[in-house]
């Protein structure tokens, strides 16, 4: 044993969910120790790496993010090629960075709220799982997340997703681009659909939490080069100065428990591969929806053979995601897309409905994507030089656009995570899931999303169309922790604290029971928010 330390409350993780409880910890006088798997680096660095790549490269989120060979995530090259062990009629594969600061590096910045029916989908669909709570309960704790990741947002309640709300966004919605405004008024005009702004982490025409305004220069993913978008490395500096102390190239592999099965410390590895034990009075892991249940299982002793917090082997089953489809169309007229973020709208209505006791609900958003870097090697496949060359990209770029079709998916204890026998460069294994989307997708895609998406391409005026082959992942990873009330089919309790250990606290993504179609992260951050109440008084013995 390289060290021993201790800490009142522990964290393992510096994402969003991570940070959100260490400041709300440390703001209630509660001293805390982060721990962080992979390395804390400069805005500018990231910047510098994106702008070195290859064109080809550029359309890949974490390519700017090269692993450590200690803390690997998933790449398509690099040290960490071939982390994630796939298997099953569908890939789940995932794209997620071990940094300092987490995944709100290279997200979008998109918040949707769940509807109150997308947290009822069991009674009133009689499909997958109905959430331990209502949407009133979870409520406050959405308007708490908006309020501290800057969520820009329309004030009119018919362009509010849900409009069922207690507070106002902090900041006005942005604008559309050319785009998505043509986008918009075709399809109203000839499906009747309503194309609605996007609640987004992003100062819009002004400073917030001491970050820039939104200066759209479309490059939201994979990385802010002014910090206009939240990502939770902007909060770590100031959690610091509040009292945190944060240790990075820290991999936690195994979690302690003591006769009475509580938890008593976390083992990680440094880079150089030394141990160290940090014990502590609580622990919160949030490393992901992956690695947290990775973890869990890693860490099987003899009184918890299943894994920690295994008591139900609901530990990594139910693994989710928002399966899409793409859309690319060549239109007789041009869009241009690309001027604002990345995603800036949405067609959400498209998830509701009785239907939903059949098939899946999806999402249509028009990609606002500058088209520029995906239409030049179609251009230069033509085998066109000089000028001609020149117009064509100038062509494609203002004529193409993506439209993505995400559905959401049903629980499903099948989609499972578990450990395989490959190991990392610490000897760890490496995280196995086998995934299906299952009938309830696919009945989606052939009756409903798919008809819908043709003609939403007819009424562009579009003159082809491509889809995707597959279901492709939109790394949103939810499910592998589900909350529930019974511990004999769930996890973690309604304040994210394993049924099976009273000093350990799950939040995140995994904790939900349903995926809805937006994004996850408003969702994950409102439970964060949820569950750091509740730390808080358990840790001044409330």
């Amino acid at each position: 044993m390289a060290t021993s330390s201790q800490s009142p409350v522990v964290i393992v993780g510096t994402g969003v969910v991570g940070v959100v409880i260490a400041e709300q910890l440390l703001d209630a006088g509660i001293p805390v120790l982060m721990l962080e798997a992979g390395p804390r680096v400069p805005r500018a660095e990231i910047v510098e790496n994106y702008r070195n790549l290859p064109l080809a490269a550029k359309g890949n989120p974490i390519e700017c993010y090269p692993s450590r060979e200690w803390a690997p995530h998933p790449e398509p090259a690099g040290p960490g090629k071939g982390y994630l062990q796939l298997s099953g009629p569908d890939s789940y594969a995932q794209s997620y960075v071990r940094y300092a600061g987490g995944s709100t590096w290279h997200w979008a910045g998109t918040c949707w709220r769940l509807t109150p029916d997308d947290m009822r989908l069991k009674s009133l669909y009689g499909v997958g799982r109905d959430w331990a709570f209502d949407y009133d309960t979870l409520e406050p704790f959405y308007a708490r997340a908006e309020q501290h990741l800057g969520i820009c947002g329309p004030s009119d309640p018919a362009l509010q997703w849900p409009a069922r709300r207690s507070t106002a966004y902090p900041m006005p919605a942005l604008p559309f681009g050319p785009g998505e405004a043509r986008f918009t008024e075709v399809v109203k005009q000839h499906l009747g659909l309503n194309n609605i702004p996007t609640a987004q982490a992003r100062n819009s025409g002004m400073p917030y939490d001491d970050r820039p305004a939104c200066c759209a220069n479309n490059n939201c993913v994979p990385v802010c080069p002014v910090a206009a978008k939240y990502d939770a490395s902007t909060a770590l500096a100031r959690l610091e100065v509040k009292g945190a102390t944060i240790l990075c190239n820290a991999v936690v592999w195994r979690i302690e428990t003591n006769a009475q099965n509580h938890i008593e410390a976390v083992h990680y590895y440094d880079q150089k591969r030394e141990t160290h034990r940090v014990s502590g009075k609580l622990f919160i892991i949030a490393c992901n929806g992956l690695e947290t249940p990775k973890l869990l299982l890693m860490s099987a002793d003899s009184r918890n053979p299943q894994g920690i917090a295994n008591s139900s082997d609901q530990v990594g089953r139910n693994m989710m995601d928002h399966p899409q489809i793409t859309m690319t169309v060549t239109l007789e007229d041009p869009y241009w897309a690309g001027v604002g973020p990345v995603v800036n709208s949405g067609i959400m209505e498209t998830s509701q409905g009785d239907f939903r006791s059949r098939h899946a609900g999806a999402y249509f958003r028009f990609n606002n994507f500058a088209r520029n870097r995906f239409v030049t090697f179609a251009a230069l496949k033509k085998g066109l030089v000089g000028k001609a060359l020149d117009e064509e990209i100038r062509r494609m770029t203002a004529c193409t656009a993506d439209i993505v079709l995400a559905h959401e998916i049903l629980p499903d204890a099948n989609n499972r995570l578990t450990l395989s026998d490959k190991k990392d460069w610490l000897g760890l294994p490496k995280p196995a899931i086998h995934y299906d989307v299952g009938e309830y997708v696919r009945r989606s895609a052939r009756e409903y999303s798919l008809p819908l998406a043709h003609k939403i391409a007819d009424a562009m005026g579009a003159t082809e169309k491509k889809f995707s082959t597959q279901f492709n992942q939109s790394k949103h990873i939810m499910g592998g922790l589900v909350m529930g009330h019974d511990a004999g089919n769930s996890v973690v309790d309604v304040e994210c604290r394993s049924h099976d250990h009273p000093n350990l606290f799950l939040p995140g993504g995994g904790n939900m029971a349903s995926t809805a179609c937006g994004n996850s992260t408003l969702t994950m951050t409102a439970l964060a928010f949820k569950a750091a109440d509740a730390i808080v008084q358990q840790a001044k013995g409330v």
